[in-house]
């Protein structure tokens, strides 16, 4: 399968770097799909349904998971899957502008966001993405045995969701098998890439903000080791949603 990278979405937090909303775009049998959606255009002709956190990640107009797609020379209407890491906004507000697509999750992050809501998590989460009626595939269970310790759920034929909370409670992975070999999409499940990378600078600010937000910030640690075994294996590619410097073509 091919597999394209794509920015679905640029924010611009008053502290810190800018930062991206990096998806993947898969040539897949089934119908093209996304791996995650970065922002929708009602998110930035109408800001306010972002909730407050809106102020804090300052979105910048004009990309959209819809105008990626279109950009990349495909058809929106082609999208048939939308496979999710977890569902804030920046992570699934563009999926609305694929109404005919099918969405997959975790059940439990579905629950968390729809049915079993805690009162820390009445922000994150947001009715405008959430409140239609899309056609939602809610994998449930941890799945078989993978990698370094980890379990799979296959969604699609060469694509899988691996459960890593934290972030979340129901976060996981989305590895694709590509063309060119494995496709790691971390998600939020680490935001500063040197976590994995070791080449890579530290950035404090990153570190700071993932710790800020998370869920449940003890697992942050597991995931990170996880993923730098998992960027050592030569057959597989690690990139995260937000460190602009894992996407291609990024300097150096």
């Amino acid at each position: 399968m091919r597999v394209h990278h794509l920015v679905a979405g640029r924010m611009a937090p008053p502290l810190g770097p800018p930062i991206i909303c990096h998806v993947l775009l898969v040539e897949h049998p089934d119908g093209l799909t996304l791996v995650d959606s970065g922002l929708g255009r009602g998110d930035l002709a109408d800001p306010q349904r972002l909730g407050p956190a809106r102020h804090l990640l300052r979105p910048q107009a004009g990309v959209t998971a819809i105008d990626a797609v279109e950009a990349a020379g495909f058809d929106p209407s082609d999208v048939a899957h939308v496979v999710l890491t977890h569902l804030d906004f920046d992570h699934v507000g563009g999926a609305v502008d694929f109404p005919h697509a099918t969405w997959h999750t975790t059940a439990a992050e579905w629950a968390a966001a729809t049915s079993d809501i805690k009162a820390v998590e009445k922000t994150r989460y947001r009715s405008a993405h959430l409140g239609g009626s899309p056609i939602v595939q809610r994998h449930a269970g941890q799945g078989d045995p993978w990698r370094h310790g980890l379990s799979a759920i296959e969604v699609l034929d060469g694509i899988t969701l691996v459960p890593m909370i934290g972030h979340t409670r129901g976060h996981a992975a989305v590895t694709v098998q590509g063309e060119s070999g494995l496709v790691v999409h971390a998600g939020d499940a680490v935001f500063d890439a040197s976590h994995y990378d070791p080449t890579l600078a530290k950035v404090g600010i990153l570190r700071a903000f993932e710790k800020s937000v998370a869920r449940i910030p003890k697992r942050l640690r597991t995931n990170h080791s996880a993923l730098a075994a998992l960027h050592t294996d030569p057959d597989a590619t690690v990139i995260n949603a937000h460190d602009t410097r894992v996407f291609p073509g990024a300097p150096g």
